[in-house]
C-alpha cells in the first residue's frame, strides 16, 4: 500500500522523489513495542485432530523437535494438535502404537519419534507417522543433523507431514524477510529475516534512512531492496545473503521503486521516474540494459511478475483511481483485472498464477482480497483495516501481509480462503513490507 500512498500523493503533487521520503516519515511516525508473537487466532473448524507424542529423549536436547513440529502443524490451521497431557499412552514408536488410545480421543493421526545424542556430535532424529482409523504407519525417516540444526531438521518434518496429509508441499522451512523500525535506535530501520516461526532473527541491514519494498530471488540467495542511504534519495540494491555484498543497480533521478525478480532471477521488474512519469521498467542484471515496458499517462508502480515470465501485473491509476493491470512484457499489452471497487493495488500472485492477491479498499477499510482469476471471484480474506503488503507463500496456501494493532505495526496471515487467521512474529519497533521467502 505504501506505493499506493506514493500515488495518491503524486497525483496531486507529481513530486515524487520528496512525495517518497515525506510519506515513509509518515508510515512509521507510529512506534511502539511489538512482543514477538505467534497466534493462531482463528483455524479451521475441520481442522484434522493430530497428536505428536513428545519425542523419547527430547527433554535432554537443546531443541525440541516434537515441539516444534507441534507448533509447526498448529500454526498451518490445518491441524488441531492433542494436548500431551491429554494423552492416553505415549508410544515411543511403531510397537508401542496403541491405536484405540488415539480413537477413542478422536484422533486421526499420530506422529511418534526419538532424539538420541551421537558420540560423533550432533542428533539422531527419528519419526514416523501413523494412520489412527487403517491402524497403518504411513511414513518413517531418520535425520542425523548437527545440533545447530535440529530446528531446521524439525521444520523438515513440518514439511514431510504436512505434503504426506495434505497433498501441498510445506512451507515450514522457508523464510520471511521485513522491514522494522524503532526511533531509538541509532540506526532506526532494519532489514530483518526470520525462520516462518518467527525464531533465528537475522539482521541484514541497518540504516539511519527507509529501507523498502524487499524482494527475494527466485533460489532465495539474495534480495532485492530499495535504500534512501545515498542522501535520502531511492536507489535499488541487491543484496547477497552469504557474502553480504551488495550492489546498487537503480539509481537514476526521480524513483527507483518496487523491485521484483523474474522467475529464471536474470531480470528485475521495477518502477521508475526517470523519464518523468512514474513507469514499468525491466532491468537485465546480466548486462544493466533498461526496457521501458509501459507509456502512459496515469502512475504505473508495484510490478509483480507472473509465473511464465512472460507477464506481469502492476498498478496503474490510468482508469482514474488505482487498479491492477496484466502486462505482456513482449508486445507490451495491457489490460485491466481488477473491477471490484475503485481501489486495488499492492498486488502478488500465487505460484500456480491462478489467484490474484491485493489490497482492496472497502467502506474507507483496506484489506486483503483474492481473486480467481479463473472463475472470475473475489474475497475479502481479513477483518482489520490498515493492510498492506500482502506476500503470498511458495505453496500458494497462506498469505502474509502488514496491518495495524492498537497503532503498531505488525505482520499477520491469512489462508487463500480466509478460514486460517495466524498473528505472526513481530519485533521491537513497527514491523512493515514482509515478504515471504520461495522454498530454499
Amino acid at each position: 500500500m505504501i506505493g499506493v500512498l506514493r500515488m495518491q500523493q503524486a497525483c496531486k503533487r507529481k513530486v515524487w522523489t520528496q512525495i517518497s521520503i515525506a510519506l515513509m516519515a509518515a508510515l512509521w511516525m507510529v512506534n511502539a513495542q511489538a512482543e514477538l508473537l505467534i497466534k493462531v487466532t482463528e483455524g479451521r473448524v475441520d481442522a484434522v485432530p493430530i497428536a505428536v507424542v513428545p519425542f523419547d529423549g527430547a527433554q535432554n536436547a537443546p531443541e525440541d523437535v516434537s515441539q516444534i513440529v507441534q507448533a509447526d502443524l498448529h500454526r498451518s490451521g490445518q491441524f488441531k494438535p492433542l494436548p500431551p497431557e491429554d494423552m492416553l499412552s505415549r508410544p515411543r514408536n511403531e510397537q508401542e502404537m496403541i491405536y484405540r488410545d488415539f480413537k477413542v480421543l478422536g484422533t486421526e493421526y499420530v506422529i511418534t519419534g526419538s532424539m538420541k545424542a551421537q558420540e560423533t556430535g550432533g542428533y539422531e532424529v527419528s519419526y514416523a507417522l501413523f494412520d489412527v482409523a487403517r491402524q497403518k504407519k504411513l511414513m518413517s525417516e531418520t535425520y542425523r543433523p548437527p545440533e545447530s540444526q535440529l530446528r531446521d531438521v524439525a521444520h523438515a518434518i513440518s514439511d514431510r507431514i504436512y505434503e504426506q496429509l495434505t497433498g501441498i508441499p510445506g512451507a515450514f522451512s522457508t523464510k520471511i524477510l521485513y522491514v522494522t523500525h524503532n526511533r531509538h535506535d541509532a540506526n532506526p530501520y532494519q532489514l530483518q529475516y526470520a525462520d516462518a516461526d518467527g525464531h533465528r532473527v537475522t539482521t541484514i541491514l541497518r540504516s539511519k534512512e527507509p529501507i523498502m519494498s524487499p524482494t527475494w530471488s527466485p533460489d532465495g540467495r539474495k534480495i532485492a531492496y530499495v535504500s534512501f542511504e545515498d542522501q535520502g534519495r531511492p536507489a535499488i540494491y541487491i543484496h547477497s545473503l552469504a557474502t553480504t555484498e551488495r550492489e546498487k543497480v537503480s539509481s537514476f533521478s526521480g524513483i527507483n521503486g518496487a523491485p521484483d525478480w523474474s522467475p529464471d532471477g536474470q531480470k528485475l521488474a521495477l518502477t521508475l521516474s526517470r523519464d518523468g512519469n512514474p513507469e514499468i521498467y525491466m532491468l537485465n542484471l546480466s548486462t544493466k540494459g533498461l526496457t521501458r515496458l509501459t507509456n502512459n499517462y496515469g502512475i504505473d508502480t508495484e510490478p509483480r511478475w507472473l509465473p511464465d515470465g512472460e507477464h506481469l501485473v502492476f498498478t496503474s491509476s490510468r482508469s482514474g483511481g488505482p487498479q491492477i493491470y496484466k502486462l505482456n512484457i513482449n508486445d507490451k499489452s495491457v489490460r485491466r483485472v481488477s473491477f471490484q471497487g475503485a481501489y486495488n493495488a499492492r498486488s502478488d500472485v500465487t505460484p500456480d498464477g491462478r489467484y490474484l492477491v491485493y489490497v482492496h479498499r472497502r467502506n474507507g477499510n483496506f484489506n486483503v482480497g483474492v481473486q480467481d482469476l479463473q472463475r472470475g471471484t473475489f474475497n475479502i480474506v481479513t477483518r482489520t483495516d490498515m493492510d498492506e503488503s500482502p506476500s503470498v507463500a511458495p505453496n500458494g496456501s497462506m498469505v502474509i501481509y502488514g496491518t495495524q494493532h492498537g497503532g503498531t505495526g505488525v505482520l499477520e496471515a491469512v489462508s487463500i480462503d480466509g478460514r486460517v487467521k495466524v498473528e505472526l512474529p513481530s519485533k521491537e519497533g513497527e514491523v512493515r513490507e514482509p515478504a515471504w521467502s520461495p522454498f530454499l
